[in-house]
């Protein structure tokens, strides 16, 4: 963090949410790192309603939190104990033009990314029922529940771009800890699914084809998430503008009601070493699959990011195949691989990865000494880095 960017104090998560309504309208997207406990999923509510308050009743936040989870509700029957489902409340905002939207292959085209269960929409009793392999009406995990709606919510969130009058009243998207009770691999992967939503909502058009962003607001305290997204919007796609960001620091330093907002500027979190102890695991077990690409490019990132550098090529510096390991990073670190039914890379890319890591883990030294085997410990570094 930048620490002579200033902090700003409010009494209250009215006037903070004023000061974000506020200051958004130059903006495409905030993005809010706070702790457990600060008061993210308030500040959302707070968010959604002065949109209602403003509009006299009427909603311009759609949002994802812990009301959205609060939805879905599990029938376990008791008695039988076979007709498990998950429960919809069709009286909610969330679900207005759901049963028109066929969301069906949306949700499972997400879905088939992060889990291995299907599942199955009945629209006129408002239920979902999951099964895995030969097992149907089964009841999912915690986690898994979760990574379902988050995928409701994204599919749902393409149909807001796309301007369906069902979500015409949609000015404000607010994601509140989307990636509650995931691993690693999975967050990076959620992390890549929203900043390419957050792109698309910033860059949509209406019907005449004149700019009608959405602007998105995202908090967490999930620091890896937090990264992965800086690092996916602060970057500029070919077919796409970049996408203008702010990033704070939300903080409650007492009991007594008072909140601190701090910008961050362009560095964000440095290095996650437990991504980087499990490539390098993968590394020593020779078990290499496609999706580890990501998470390979975003450790590169968050070291350059370390350093004061805002593109991974600075890990690359001075490597004998500084060209060819910068192209296959940005080549095979975009795929939409599925964690839950990992493939392993092929022979050519699983050389090119272990390359890749080797190479780095020479340059850079990380001060953990169980991620790094003997004979890398010997080597003497060109750069240091701690965490």
């Amino acid at each position: 963090m930048n620490s002579k960017a200033k902090i700003r104090q409010y009494k209250t998560l009215r006037t903070l949410t004023q000061k974000l309504r506020s200051d958004i309208k130059d903006f495409d997207c905030f993005l809010l790192y706070a702790y457990n406990r600060t008061g993210k999923t308030r500040l959302s509510r707070e968010f959604k309603d002065q949109g209602k308050r403003k509009n006299k009743g009427k909603p311009d936040t759609l949002y994802f939190n812990a009301y959205t989870e609060d939805l879905f509700v599990w029938e376990n029957d008791l008695e039988t104990d076979s007709d498990r489902h998950l429960r919809m409340n069709s009286a909610s905002a969330f679900f207005n033009g759901f049963r028109d939207l066929a969301l069906d292959e949306s949700i499972a085209g997400y879905l088939s990314r992060y889990a291995d269960f299907s599942f199955d929409i009945d629209y006129e009793n408002w239920k979902v029922v999951f099964k895995k392999g030969d097992n149907e009406n089964i009841k999912i995990s915690r986690g898994e529940e979760n990574i379902f709606i988050l995928c409701v919510f994204m599919a749902i969130c393409e149909r807001v771009i796309d301007g369906h009058q069902s979500y015409a009243w949609v000015k404000y998207l607010y994601i509140d800890d989307p990636i509650s009770s995931l691993d690693d691999n999975n967050a990076i992967a959620v992390a890549c699914d929203l900043a390419d939503l957050t792109r698309k909502a910033a860059s949509r058009r209406d019907v005449s084809g004149a700019p009608d962003p959405l602007r998105t607001v995202f908090s967490s305290h999930h620091a890896l998430f937090f990264n992965v997204m800086c690092n996916e919007l602060g970057r500029a796609r070919d077919d796409q503008r970049k996408v203008r960001i702010k990033r704070f620091f939300l903080h409650q330093p007492n009991s007594e009601g008072l909140y601190t907002l701090r910008p961050t500027g362009d560095t964000p979190y440095f290095q996650h070493v437990a991504a980087l102890a499990e490539l390098h695991r993968c590394l020593e077990s020779d078990t290499i699959y496609t999706y580890h690409f990501n998470a390979l490019r975003s450790i590169l990132e968050k070291t350059a990011s370390f350093f004061g550098h805002d593109d991974l090529r600075f890990c690359l510096q001075g490597m004998k195949d500084e060209a060819l390991y910068n192209r296959a990073l940005n080549l095979l670190s975009h795929g939409k691989y599925s964690i839950a039914d990992p493939v392993e890379m092929v022979d050519d890319n699983k050389k090119l990865f272990q390359d890749i890591l080797k190479d780095f883990l020479d340059r850079f030294q990380f001060a953990i000494p169980e991620i790094l085997s003997e004979t890398t410990k010997k080597k003497t570094p060109r750069d240091r880095a701690t965490t």
